[in-house]
């Protein structure tokens, strides 16, 4: 039997709108509503659904991106509300999103070699060298050109700009959070992808 290496259980998201002069609460946004799924360690699971019904709020609630207001999110049997700072970072090592946009969410002021290396670099993981091998591998998996490394994420199209996402979400994860299926990204890149 295959353990579960994320639960999420009654997972609720909700923020307070304001308006008016005085800045008054005038109503909720319930973003994610009582979301519950598990993810078994080697499992593929995608949502589906239409723009704005939170997807990509959901992926970063469970990532501790946003606090959830209710709900529990667990990975590898820990309770993710629990874990704070140093902790957290090291469990992040373990944990990638792969955004909708990924123009956006590319910093266009650094290389795509830079930007797969960088959870490598946050975490301390590597030599300068084979942060450099790592990040090129990674690109290769993705299907992107060794000459990706030096370049930088606004010189792609769309379709090359997710996949630059995908490998730098993949930058050792145990599991990766897929904010949307990809209509830009070619069928054989997505199965590259999803078998790397």
């Amino acid at each position: 039997m295959t353990a579960t290496l994320l639960e999420v259980k009654g997972l609720k998201l909700h923020f307070p709108v304001h308006g008016g002069i005085l800045y008054r609460r005038v109503g909720t946004v319930y973003a994610v509503d009582g979301v519950s799924l598990d993810v078994k360690a080697g499992e593929t699971v995608g949502l589906v659904g239409e723009s704005g019904c939170g997807k990509s709020t959901l992926g970063k609630a469970i990532l501790r991106l946003y606090d959830p207001t209710d709900g529990q999110v667990m990975f590898e049997g820990r309770d993710l509300a629990h874990v704070h700072g140093k902790e957290l970072r090291t469990l992040r090592k373990d944990l990638g999103i792969i955004f909708q946009d990924p123009y956006e969410s590319l910093n266009q002021t650094h290389t795509v070699g830079f930007i797969v290396q960088e959870p490598f670099l946050i975490h301390g993981v590597g030599t300068p060298e084979e942060r450099r091998v790592w990040a090129k591998d990674l690109l290769k998996k993705v299907g992107l050109p060794e000459s990706a490394f030096d370049r930088y994420p606004h010189e792609f199209s769309g379709g090359q700009r997710q996949r630059i996402g995908i490998a730098r979400a993949t930058s050792s994860p145990s599991s990766s959070s897929a904010t949307s299926p990809s209509p830009r990204s070619t069928s054989p890149s997505r199965a590259r992808s999803s078998t790397s």
